[in-house]
């Protein structure tokens, strides 16, 4: 019964590395949590050893997107220790993590601390039964620039399901979504100019 529940294993992990190459980051991340939920089970735990920091060099070669793959667990969280590249590394721009590793773009490149840690209980926040209170679902209006031409993050709270698109741009710069404009769970980041009326559709989903 043994030679089955393998041969499922190891096709579900060639799997994942096939799409490793082709997939963008976010279904590599569900495709390793599915591979180790299919091999070990749901209820798997790491070996002695794995709650330790661990340094990681990711660089962005000709100012081009970059993975490096790391298993950074549950729980577990990244912060850059040292710039390499002349260029400016800001976490959410132009670097950033999840399940599958480190992810660099736009001339970054530096050394990361993964601090790994197995997290197995419920984490901070509410849980996952938590729903916004009435009047969540609507469209807010938010102004965001970029003073100096320097990178800004303007804080509101998304939510889940939500978009977010420029409305009106106020800035001579214009404002091209992804390069020097774009959003998160956290809020809407501007950089190099960009400066704008920014309608968020809240929709929690």
């Amino acid at each position: 019964m043994l030679k089955p529940v393998c041969g499922v294993a190891t096709l579900v992990l060639s799997f994942c590395a096939a799409v490793a190459s082709a997939q963008a980051p976010v279904q590599l991340a569900t495709a390793i949590d599915a591979a180790a939920a299919a091999q070990y089970g749901g209820d798997w735990q790491p070996g002695p050893g794995w709650d330790r920091d661990i340094d990681v060099r990711c660089g962005s070669r000709g100012y081009a997107y970059n993975m490096c793959q790391v298993d950074t667990g549950q729980g577990s969280r990244v912060a850059i220790v040292r710039q390499i590249s002349n260029t400016r590394c800001v976490e959410g721009r132009n670097w950033g993590w999840n399940r599958a590793g480190i992810w660099v773009d736009q001339g970054c490149e530096g050394v990361f601390r993964v601090q790994r840690r197995w997290a197995t209980g419920p984490g901070p926040g509410p849980g996952p039964g938590w729903q916004p209170g009435a009047g969540w679902d609507q469209d807010i209006t938010v102004s965001c620039g970029s003073p100096q031409y320097k990178y800004a993050m303007c804080q509101v709270d998304t939510g889940r399901g939500s978009r977010v698109y420029l409305q009106r741009q106020t800035s001579d710069t214009r404002c091209v979504e992804g390069r020097n404009w774009g959003w998160n769970r956290a809020g809407i980041w501007v950089d190099q100019g960009c400066g704008g009326i920014f309608i968020v559709e809240r929709r929690w989903r």
